[in-house]
């Protein structure tokens, strides 16, 4: 590893190390954004322009370096923006910061991986290249699967970062808006939990199927050409 990759990477531990020694994840949480969800609208209302560029940049940050919260900040974006502006805000700013961890991944990570696994992942990287943006749309609206880990995952692969961008981007704008618009009315909300119910899980996962489908029938369709 060159010493430019060795900046990277200490930078990004030393950044993990300061979150989580200084407790930042307590302001992070459902209580801390009730409790001061009135002075960061008296704040919004006085520098609209400051408060969304330090809100998204909150945001990247969050997302690059795969820190706990995600939900809190798009709840906080409802809250303060209301369902459709914060949906904007908080679905920008958390494909620029997955981006940015794809790009950390792939530039630190994805070479070794390569020269030790390539042979093995090279049908994988195939099929990323052909079909990864339906397979990026089903892992973003299926919301089993972490999303810090799709990034990082996606990251040792040859996915497009194009492929990327556009599928993280469009995948996410479904989730994004259910948790802001549950944080344009906070008042009701008990838990991060309650915001995703097993209706909505459900039609996240019906969605995530029809962005398969077409995976789905070209491999029925090509194994149907390979028999007799």
């Amino acid at each position: 590893m060159n010493g430019k990759k060795i900046a990277i990477a200490l930078a990004v531990i030393a950044a993990l190390v300061l979150f989580f020694s200084l407790d930042l994840g307590r302001f992070f949480t459902l209580a801390a954004l009730k409790e001061n969800r009135q002075t960061l609208l008296d704040y919004y209302r006085d520098h609209r322009v400051g408060m969304v560029v330090g809100f998204m940049a909150i945001y990247i940050v969050q997302t690059a370096l795969s820190l706990p919260g995600a939900a809190i900040l798009s709840l906080t974006a409802g809250a303060i923006f209301g369902a459709v502006m914060g949906t904007v805000c908080a679905v920008i700013a958390a494909t620029i910061g997955a981006t940015l961890a794809l790009l950390v991944t792939r530039y630190l990570l994805r070479d070794t991986v390569l020269s030790r696994f390539g042979p093995k992942l090279e049908r994988l990287n195939r099929e990323l290249e052909e079909r990864g943006l339906n397979y990026l749309l089903f892992l973003r609206l299926v919301p089993v699967f972490p999303f810090f880990l799709i990034n990082l995952a996606a990251g040792l692969t040859r996915l497009p970062l194009r492929t990327f961008v556009i599928g993280t981007l469009v995948g996410i704008i479904p989730g994004g808006f259910v948790y802001c618009n549950a944080g344009a009315s906070l008042a009701t909300i008990t838990s991060a939990g309650d915001v995703a119910s097993p209706r909505v899980l459900g039609s996240f996962a019906l969605l995530g199927l029809f962005a398969l489908a077409p995976v789905i029938y070209g491999k029925m369709k090509k194994a149907g050409t390979r028999d007799p």
